[in-house]
């Protein structure tokens, strides 16, 4: 049986407080999303039920998983970074740091950085910040947690890249670039049958839980919401279009 996948938004980081920051490299939490964590980690209500946690290798997003998570940690749960779940943009905000100065960051810390590639920080080819490259490595995550043996996983990442990951636009307005709060977390279940693209869908649970009382959309509203946004995106820089990447390539 698939397991049940706990999305988590990271907490506060400095690029967090002005857009002015969004020229920072791989920015640290603040004071105020450390506290973040802690109240995330009283809240959350799945603790002892959590067999894996995943985060994307930002700095930010590793911080927020070892300090929301402890109760995982302390018992021995892993921690692995998956770089498929990196931040959609090029931005030096949303851009990772190098391997090699992960590892000495996060020397002394439990999470496994075994999956990561020396480029995975490039934001090129695979890891690109076009619409083409993100829903393929979303892809590529999804049908990786389907296959995992665990019961429920909990998924520490970004506000765009949640978007992609989930297929679902709804509320992306809400904040700067995504509809996720910092820290906010949504439970989903992968849908029955869908082995290629692995879609998963919002568990009733987490949406009464958060309050969410709109009929969930068609997949022809989701696609059109999705063309949408992305195009704003693209004006906002938070991701390129498919067509620059051919213009560089030619």
């Amino acid at each position: 049986m698939a397991p049940i996948i706990h999305l988590v938004r990271h907490a506060q980081a400095v690029h967090n407080l002005t857009t002015l920051n969004h020229g920072m490299h791989d920015p640290a939490l603040t004071p105020h999303g450390e506290n973040q964590c802690l109240e995330l980690q009283s809240k959350f209500p799945h603790h002892d039920s959590v067999d894996l946690l995943v985060c994307s290798p930002l700095q930010r997003t590793i911080q927020t998983t070892l300090l929301a998570f402890d109760p995982e940690i302390s018992r021995g749960v892993q921690c692995v970074a998956l770089p498929e779940v990196q931040e959609t943009s090029d931005l030096p905000c949303d851009t990772g740091s190098n391997l090699a100065k992960l590892k000495d960051m996060f020397k002394d810390k439990p999470v496994d950085l075994t999956l990561l590639p020396e480029d995975w920080d490039s934001k090129i080819g695979k890891w690109a910040p076009e619409q083409e490259a993100i829903e393929r490595r979303c892809r590529d995550a999804r049908q990786w947690l389907k296959t995992r043996g665990e019961k429920a996983i909990v998924v520490v990442t970004h506000g765009g890249l949640l978007h992609y990951l989930t297929e679902d636009w709804a509320g992306c307005e809400e904040f700067q670039g995504t509809g996720w709060e910092n820290t906010e977390f949504r439970s989903f279940c992968f849908v029955d049958g869908d082995n290629e693209n692995a879609s998963m869908e919002e568990t009733t649970e987490s949406r009464k839980r958060r309050g969410y009382k709109d009929k969930p959309m068609t997949k022809e509203e989701r696609t059109q919401l999705r063309k949408t946004v992305t195009k704003t995106w693209q004006t906002q820089g938070y991701e390129k279009s498919n067509r620059v990447k051919d213009m560089k390539t030619d």
